[in-house]
């Protein structure tokens, strides 16, 4: 293959690899700052912190795993609740890769690009992919969310040398950095009535399902009955309109 046709190919990762540092890079990263920090705390070598990042790729779920350490439970036992605690990415999974298939795509790459489906990652997919041409979409997935777990890395370093440094109160919101991104990007891609109420409702059921589910269930259960009533609700209104 030529350079120019090499170049062709590598052009979107490279787009995608830009994008995310022009802002949601830093904002995931910043939030696992305090990853590094808690893993040395507990006693772990930095090489830990950061491959927990990049194999784990879920700040909630690497505190709860360094957390879950340090408090002496069985690995068993971290590991069951770890599983229950990422359950949420398996329906953003399943929604994201309709955008990312394409015709003769193996079940490696896949499988690869599932590893990388994460909230920051999920939210700027669902917002940026579709202006894309069908071809580019893998290419520029990989390029931005490459991006996004070698920024998060290099946090997750520098965080581990800045065990101390770092006031407990800004840790903690550094780690509610991603949440607030989240929730940004979702409101601003959102595409109409069903997508705000859904959004709304997410947010309401959150408390309730919370309190009466908990166990890693409660954001599934919380996200499936609000997306239903908003799914009813957006047929139900169009039905409306076009028998008015």
């Amino acid at each position: 293959m030529s350079s120019a046709g090499r170049w062709q190919r590598l052009r979107p990762a490279l787009i995608g690899f830009r994008d995310a540092l022009m802002l949601p890079a830093w904002v995931v990263g910043l939030g696992l700052v305090g990853v590094g920090s808690l893993a040395r705390d507990i006693g772990y070598p930095v090489e830990v912190a950061v491959l927990s990042t990049v194999l784990v790729w879920a700040g909630p779920s690497q505190v709860l795993f360094f957390a879950s350490i340090a408090a002496g439970a069985a690995w068993s036992a971290i590991a069951l609740a770890i599983g229950f605690a990422s359950l949420r990415f398996l329906p953003m999974t399943i929604a994201l890769l309709p955008l990312l298939r394409r015709p003769g795509q193996g079940v490696g790459i896949q499988i690869l690009m599932s590893h990388y489906v994460a909230v920051t990652a999920w939210t700027e997919a669902l917002r940026r992919l579709p202006a894309l041409p069908p071809e580019q979409r893998p290419t520029y997935f990989l390029g931005f969310a490459n991006a996004l777990i070698l920024v998060s890395a290099l946090c997750t370093y520098a965080g581990y040398y800045l065990a101390g440094a770092v006031p407990v109160p800004v840790a903690a919101g550094l780690l509610a950095l991603s949440p607030i991104f989240f929730m940004t990007s979702l409101t601003v891609g959102a595409r109409g009535f069903g997508d705000g109420l859904a959004i709304f409702l997410g947010l309401a059921l959150s408390p309730v399902a919370s309190w009466a589910i908990g166990g890693g269930f409660d954001l599934l259960a919380g996200g499936l009955v609000g997306g239903t009533i908003a799914f009813v609700a957006q047929r139900w209104r169009r039905r409306a309109r076009a028998g008015a």
